[in-house]
């Protein structure tokens, strides 16, 4: 099975050249992106896994070149902002591809079920569910993966291994999107993802596609023992524990269970403070 590209990408969109036609026949097998020459692959794989002596003095990054530091220095001067959320970034490149999280553009599309996406690479691996290609193994649990950093990934599953590790607090993950995502909800105020209906502003995409159902009044979660139906599916979970007897809240100062976690708070606090209070 073959597969092509369709391309409605930006002019300044210099990262994604599906029609460059030039050969690549260096691979790093690791992420597997291909290089035209040797020393582009070698260069990639030191940015990876070469001595990083190169530190940013505004924060705590560091880099195996200089020129990869001279590039992260735009984050902090701001050359490449973007204007929707005020996120600042390395390059052009980079920014280009970000706002597509915020107009939704999604130039490239699989020619055999249509779905699209705002990166050409992960339009290549989406493409291998369609030939059914998983050419990277787990040797732990035969578990077989399209691409090779999905592998790397995976494997923290049997090592334990978390190596993003928050600089503001001892937690520690497997992936670094979750790192992100962590810092964004835990430590940070921004809320870059804003309603078109009120305004309201938003930490993660995911609560504002919960807050936009309140305005389109869709209820497509119906509880199976009243037929009430709910926005979200978080609002029907709560719901049923009405019908239930399930209590998974206990108070660690008297035993005592609740259904909701608030209400063991609030207990908690009063229980706590007053001896013998059972309330």
């Amino acid at each position: 099975m073959t597969f092509e590209v369709k391309v409605e990408a930006e002019s300044n969109d210099i990262t994604e050249h599906p029609h460059d036609d030039k050969p690549r026949p260096y691979l790093h097998t690791v992420c597997d992106k291909r290089f035209r020459m040797k020393t582009h692959l070698n260069r990639h794989k030191q940015t990876l896994t070469g001595d990083k002596l190169y530190s940013c003095t505004q924060c705590e990054k560091r880099f195996a070149a200089q020129r990869y530091l001279n590039q992260h220095m735009h984050v902090h001067s701001s050359k490449y902002k973007c204007t929707e959320c005020g996120k600042c970034f390395s390059s052009n490149v980079h920014l280009t591809r970000h706002r597509r999280s915020h107009s939704g553009e999604k130039p490239f599309e699989c020619t055999v079920c249509s779905k699209r996406f705002t990166q050409s690479v992960n339009l290549v691996a989406h493409s291998r569910i369609h030939s059914g290609q998983k050419p990277h193994k787990c040797h732990e649990c035969d578990k077989a993966f399209n691409v090779s950093a999905n592998l790397t990934t995976h494997m923290r599953v049997h090592t334990g291994d978390k190596p993003y590790k928050c600089s503001l607090c001892d937690k520690s993950f497997s992936q670094s999107s979750n790192l992100q995502t962590h810092k964004r909800l835990v430590h940070s105020n921004r809320r870059p993802y804003d309603c078109r209906y009120c305004g309201k502003r938003f930490k993660s995409n995911r609560d504002l596609k919960r807050h936009v159902y309140a305005h389109s009044g869709a209820k497509p979660h119906v509880c199976y023992e009243c037929l009430k139906s709910f926005c979200t599916g978080a609002e029907l979970k709560r719901h049923q524990l009405k019908h239930s007897d399930y209590k998974q809240f206990c108070c660690g100062s008297c035993g005592k269970y609740f259904k909701y976690k608030e209400y063991v708070v609030g207990h908690f606090n009063r229980c706590s403070v007053k001896p013998g209070y059972i309330n």
